[in-house]
């Protein structure tokens, strides 16, 4: 349970809405300043804005781990560069008004790509990497949505060859900020769960519906009747989580092995991902924004989960299990003691992550939604021709769509 699969896709109303919702405010706040624009292409650079980000986190209550410098800095580290037939430039656009207040860290990559004697470039949010990244994204003080858009695209204009830009998991505001500026092709809305948190277990646990409560019964009872007894383990320390994540991966490995119920795919699967899991979270544990939840029964640990707490929320990451021991719902077991943690420590939400699984849905979360759009470079002949053929290949429909698959990847291969 809890594991993710590749979302399903949606087809978002491009004019007056996004998936299901309304626009919120046909007049959002725009400040009427002229932003400042740095390009960051370094590493070195990017660890000098470690206040700059930590100032964004606070005005703009992130709680996602996916735009921290440190999951920034490692990914590039790891990630960037790594395709022979694909050059990328980082592009982090850091935006300041006239006080020299940072506003927004818009983390871009300049991706061009080599297709036989062609070269593509496009421009998409850091976060290219199969799935690890879940959640792309943007830091942008509100009210300053549309001043920062504005101002990316006034830079990007200046920038060559680029044929478009993707905007991906945009929250309301930014997607509206984008669609007031910039009038982009919306083709995706994914679906994001919350839970909001009580001030204790038993007041969340009885605002659970009735089928919850009791499946959450049987999976203790049931190891209670079978005589086997079980400890919660919470890594939280660097080596602590660097030992944990050996079993995690283990586990996670088992489950998308599984020749039986929901297929779940093996994110870590090539020693690539797994170098970047132990250094990304190494990293964040420094900061104590890293738990990898472990239920042990015996000696053996049967269930893991990893988590990051990012400001006054945490985020459920991804998760495995032993299937031998799946009649007895070991990871439904873990995450309610993961959410039971969240609640003790004081947290105000637990983030079940992507996509609607009934094992996500039966704890009743509020739904986020994170559109993703496209925009054109100046609407030129050459880039809607090009953009075409990139469709055709993400469509994965025909022949042609094979053949053109063959020359131009759409997804990066970890080396």
């Amino acid at each position: 349970m809890d594991e993710r699969t590749a979302p399903e896709h949606r087809e978002a109303v491009i004019d007056k809405s996004f998936g299901s919702r309304p626009l919120l405010d046909p007049a959002p706040v725009l400040h009427p300043v002229e932003l400042s624009i740095d390009v960051v292409s370094s590493l070195e650079g990017l660890r000098a804005l470690k206040p700059d980000y930590e100032r964004l986190e606070r005005v703009t209550a992130n709680t996602l781990p996916f735009t921290l410098p440190e999951w920034h800095l490692t990914w590039c580290e790891h990630v960037l560069n790594r395709q022979p037939q694909r050059e990328e430039q980082l592009q982090l656009l850091v935006l300041r008004n006239r006080s020299g207040d940072c506003v927004a860290i818009v983390p871009l990559v300049l991706d061009k790509w080599h297709v036989g004697p062609l070269q593509l470039s496009t421009v998409d949010l850091l976060g290219d990497d199969q799935g690890i990244t879940e959640i792309r994204g943007a830091l942008i003080e509100p009210g300053y949505e549309r001043a920062s858009v504005r101002r990316v695209h006034q830079h990007l204009d200046g920038l060559a060859a680029w044929k478009w830009l993707e905007w991906r998991d945009a929250d309301d505001a930014l997607a509206l900020a984008v669609t007031l500026e910039l009038r982009p092709r919306w083709y995706k809305v994914r679906d994001d769960w919350l839970l909001d948190l009580p001030q204790s277990w038993e007041e969340f646990r009885r605002g659970l519906p009735r089928n919850t409560r009791e499946s959450l019964r049987h999976c203790y009872n049931s190891l209670r009747r079978d005589g086997h007894r079980f400890e919660f383990l919470v890594a939280r320390t660097r080596a602590e989580v660097s030992e944990a994540l050996g079993r995690f991966l283990e586990l996670h490995t088992r489950r998308a092995n599984m020749s039986w119920g929901v297929r779940h795919p093996n994110r870590f699967a090539g020693r690539a991902q797994q170098e970047f899991l132990y250094d990304v979270c190494d990293c964040l544990a420094a900061c104590d924004a890293v738990r990898v939840f472990q239920l042990r029964i015996g000696r053996a640990i049967v269930a893991a989960r990893v988590g990051f707490i990012v400001g006054d929320s945490m985020y459920l990451y991804y998760s495995g299990f032993d299937p031998a021991w799946a009649r007895y719902s070991v990871m439904t077991t873990a995450v309610a003691e993961a959410i039971r943690y969240a609640i003790s420590a004081g947290l105000r939400t637990v983030n079940l992550s992507l996509t609607s699984e009934q094992s996500k849905l039966r704890w009743s979360p509020r739904l986020v939604e994170y559109h993703s759009g496209l925009l054109m470079h100046r609407q030129s002949l050459s880039s809607r021709l090009v953009y075409g053929a990139y469709r055709m290949v993400t469509s994965g429909r025909g022949a042609p769509a094979r053949l053109l698959k063959n020359m131009l990847r759409s997804h990066r291969e970890w080396n």
